[in-house]
C-alpha cells in the first residue's frame, strides 16, 4: 500500500514538472469535442483520467477479493474452535479411556493371580 502510494506521488510530480515544461498551446480534437488549452494541462487532464479509469476498473476486483479474505477468515477462525474443541475430546477420551484399561487390566491380572493362588 505504501509503495503505491509513493509511486502514485512520484508519477504526480513528473506530471506537474511536465505541465510546468510545456506551456505550449495545444489543441486536441475528439469525435465532435474540440478542446484548446496547454499542452501541459492536457497531458496532465489526460493522465487524471486514465487514473480514474484505472481506480473504477479495479474497484470490483478489490472489493471483491477483500470479501473473499474476510469469509476466509471467519472459516479459518471457525475451523480452530472446532480443532480445538475435538482436541480436547480426544484427549479426554484417551485419558479416560487409559484409566479403564489400566483399571480392568489391573483387575483381571489380579483375579487370575489369585485364582492360581487358591487353586495351586
Amino acid at each position: 500500500m505504501q509503495l503505491s502510494v509513493i509511486v502514485a506521488i512520484v508519477i504526480a510530480i513528473g506530471g506537474v514538472m511536465f505541465a510546468v515544461q510545456n506551456m505550449v498551446p495545444a489543441t486536441v480534437v475528439f469525435l465532435f469535442w474540440r478542446f484548446d488549452g496547454s499542452l501541459g494541462v492536457i497531458m496532465l487532464l489526460a493522465l487524471a483520467l486514465g487514473a480514474l479509469i484505472v481506480a473504477l476498473v479495479s474497484t470490483p476486483a478489490t472489493l471483491r477479493s477483500n470479501w473473499l479474505i474476510r469469509r476466509q477468515r471467519k472459516e479459518i477462525d471457525s475451523l480452530k474452535v472446532t480443532n480445538a474443541e475435538l482436541r480436547a475430546v480426544t484427549q479426554t477420551g484417551f485419558r479416560s479411556g487409559a484409566a479403564q484399561s489400566g483399571t480392568s487390566a489391573g483387575t483381571s491380572a489380579g483375579t487370575s493371580g489369585r485364582e492360581t493362588e487358591t487353586n495351586g
